[in-house]
């Protein structure tokens, strides 16, 4: 499903190049459950954005189901991560002006597929997640947790062959967290999508098959979850309510 060869990532700080990721490579296979780890720094969130073809690598490879996305433009990018991707960010990123039912119908509606079709199935979703009484509401009139849920039903709207989660609990209190993490797994099960979560949290990797560990932006690990241990770096605090 995923394979990364040799992917580097430098940034211009100053008059001096930073590396934030060195030379990673590794391999996802369809249906796995794959958890990033590692402290703060250790280029988590950048690997994530750059597999997913949010941003361009200094050098390396990206292939996603046979597709060489790291040598793709912006408007073949776009196709593949409408097609295949699904993406759950931290900050959740819903629309302000659309409603839950509308943020989840957003990625199929780009597709022209009919509108009674695609609001059935975000409206399944919505209930799926436990919206079923919220599908009207604006996201400033959800929580925080209700909107991490608006985001997980927008990324499965497409049944994406790999969704990417960026922190998903990491703005949710710890009840609310755990609650998101049952749906994601539930909704992953359901759906049969390829799962890759970049988490501080050693309870949520735990739950993954595999678990690739970052330091100082190379692998340090790549191991079956059993034994997940705490990271060394800070913590993600949860603090939004649900």
């Amino acid at each position: 499903m995923l394979r990364v060869e040799n992917l580097t990532k430098t940034y211009q700080s100053g008059t001096r190049p930073l590396t934030v990721l060195d030379s990673v490579s590794f391999v996802i296979e369809p249906g796995t459950t794959c958890a990033i780890v590692g402290p703060s720094g250790s280029g988590k969130t950048t690997l994530l954005g750059l597999a997913a073809g949010l941003d361009r690598a200094t050098s390396g490879q990206v292939i996603l189901k046979g597709h060489a996305i790291h040598d793709l433009d912006e408007d073949d990018l776009a196709v593949i991560r409408n097609r295949h991707i699904g993406f759950i960010f931290q900050s959740f990123q819903l629309i302000p002006t659309l409603t839950a039912l509308e943020n989840v119908m957003v990625p199929v509606e780009l597709r022209g597929v009919p509108f009674d079709y695609v609001a059935g199935e975000a409206r399944r979703l919505l209930s799926d997640v436990g919206l079923e009484g919220r599908m009207d509401h604006y996201p400033t009139q959800l929580s925080g947790g209700e909107q991490q849920r608006v985001g997980i039903a927008r990324a499965f709207i497409h049944k994406p062959d790999i969704l990417f989660a960026d922190e998903p609990t990491g703005n949710l209190d710890s009840e609310t967290g755990e609650q998101i993490e049952d749906i994601l797994f539930e909704l992953n099960r359901k759906v049969g999508t390829t799962l890759v979560i970049v988490t501080h949290d050693p309870d949520l990797a735990a739950r993954c098959d595999r678990v690739i560990r970052l330091k100082r932006g190379a692998i340090a690990s790549d191991s079956a979850a059993a034994g997940v241990q705490p990271d060394s770096g800070k913590a993600t605090t949860r603090t939004a309510t649900s």
